[in-house]
């Protein structure tokens, strides 16, 4: 575990490997900290500034090395782009550009100088947490599988350098709840990442075990005989094409002892060839990422117990691959939902809203006072948005709201899609209570999400991430395979 530090003590004093400095563009005025060192330093700092070959652009950076002068090896500058542009966002993406140095210097001990760097409105810990989180998802490989394996940067200790003593206590609580944060988003990462032949329906309620042990949630794992019982017949339908049994993943966190719970439900389709409607070969080995919204419900929940947040948590998680075989569900098949409402199977590929059907209608039980879905649910909502906004689709103002500011905060990009009501007529079946596929044309997301909404009783959201649940494509914070995306947005939401 890394270790944080905070203090008020002259740069030139720090020990370690790397102090990161943070300009903005075209800044030339040194603080008095700076000042200090650019002394020891012999006026290399201000002489870097002067000549332009450091300008404080984004993503530019600089090395000076010490040769012994101060105690630290290495002062390395860092960019911050535009000072009218800077926010929480600039903040993070800034962070991610340090880290390939960190990696070459093989850095084991940084210091950071706070002063000056604080976004408009933005307290210090919010602003120390921000940076924290972006360290450490910056860092993240996936490398359970290699021989040569890609190492982590893994920093013993982060100093902060501050110009007030008294803002000791808030730099070292953002620090420890950043890194928290950073590490169940890439808890969710590592069990996303797992192909499918090792991530199973078994293995993802192994993981959520293991978990809920070690952070003192409750945990139950309800086997196919039970959900039988429980008449999730969408759920066991989706099954029925694959020789791995279903799990249905509870969980339970009593942060608060009295009160409605906020219920998390996660898509956990551990594979999804299609089934029946099979998919096509190219790309098919991404769909190991279809359990990315039950990866999310686990490391929110991790999260939550490990900041002992005063909340009342349920984590649902029905898990399954969707596979064909000559047991498989077929196009045109009937199912019944746990509510009661039968579902013509027009496409079998269009399985994640069948085992949702029965988690959401599950959901019902615990009355609660929101519920949040995730769920890699459709190929549509990247044709709408692309590859940085989720889709956010729900029943309640209010919770939209909240969940609006919360992404403001955290970063993470979300974009409303109506429920629409002139669509409802397309998801009508003439032989069941819903077609899970429907007949509009377009507008893939929005129905998905009226099908789902045909299970909701509570204040409710619904997070589409298909689009932004893994990368194919390197971006600041978010190495390539999955994102976690959405993690953080709902701890800041839940505040």
């Amino acid at each position: 575990m890394t270790k944080f530090t905070a203090s008020t003590q002259p740069l030139e004093q720090t020990e370690g490997d790397v102090i990161i400095l943070k300009f903005f563009e075209d800044e030339k005025k040194l603080e008095p900290k700076v000042k200090e060192l650019d002394q020891k330093l012999d006026g290399e700092i201000s002489e870097l500034l002067q000549s332009g070959d450091f300008d404080g652009q984004m993503k530019n950076t600089a090395t000076i090395y010490s040769h012994g002068r101060i105690k630290t090896k290495r002062i390395v500058l860092l960019g911050l782009g535009k000072k009218k542009d800077f926010n929480l966002d600039k903040l993070r993406e800034a962070i991610t550009y340090t880290l390939p140095m960190l990696k070459k210097f093989k850095a084991k001990s940084i210091s950071i100088l706070l002063s000056k760097i604080l976004p408009h409105s933005t307290d210090l810990k919010t602003t120390v947490q921000a940076m924290t989180e972006s360290i450490f998802l910056s860092s993240y490989v996936f490398a359970e599988y290699k021989n040569l394996k890609e190492k982590r940067v893994d920093l013993e200790s982060i100093h902060f350098v501050l110009n007030q003593a008294a803002h000791k206590a808030n730099a070292q609580k953002g620090a420890h709840d950043g890194l928290i944060i950073a590490n169940a988003v890439n808890f969710s990462r590592d069990l996303a990442n797992r192909p499918g032949n090792h991530m199973t329906p078994q293995a993802l309620a192994d993981a959520a075990i293991q978990m809920a042990r070690q952070n003192k949630i409750k945990c139950r794992v309800l086997e196919k005989s039970e959900i039988k019982k429980l008449g999730m017949g969408a759920f066991l339908g989706v099954n029925q094409g694959s020789p791995l049994d279903p799990k249905f993943i509870v969980l339970e966190y009593f942060g608060k002892k009295t009160g409605q719970p906020t219920v998390l439900v996660g898509k956990g389709i551990t594979f999804d060839t299609g089934g029946i409607s099979i998919k096509p070969s190219r790309k098919m080995e991404e769909m190991k990422f279809d359990m990315c919204g039950a990866a999310n419900v686990l490391g929110i929940m991790k999260a939550v117990s490990e900041l002992k947040l005063p909340y009342r948590l349920v984590g649902l998680i029905p898990a399954t691959e969707n596979m064909p075989s000559g047991e498989a569900i077929k196009p045109g098949d009937i199912v019944k939902a746990m509510n009661g409402k039968t579902i013509q199977v027009t496409n079998t590929d269009a399985e994640g809203r069948l085992i949702l059907a029965d988690a959401l209608s599950y959901a019902a039980r615990y009355k609660p006072k929101a519920v949040i879905d995730y769920a890699t649910l459709t190929g549509a909502v990247i044709v709408a948005l692309g590859t940085d906004y989720t889709a956010a689709l729900t029943n309640d103002e209010k919770l939209f709201s909240k969940l609006e500011k919360a992404s403001k905060q955290s970063g993470e990009k979300i974009w409303r899609l109506p429920l629409a009501e002139s669509y409802r007529e397309k998801i009508k079946s003439p032989i069941a209570d819903i077609d899970n596929i429907g007949t509009q044309e377009g507008a893939g997301t929005i129905t998905a999400g009226l099908i789902l909404q045909e299970f909701v009783t509570y204040p409710w959201i619904h997070l589409d991430i298909a689009g932004t649940a893994w990368t194919t494509a390197p971006q600041p914070g978010k190495p390539i395979g999955a994102t976690g995306e959405g993690i953080r947005l709902t701890l800041e939401f839940l505040k």
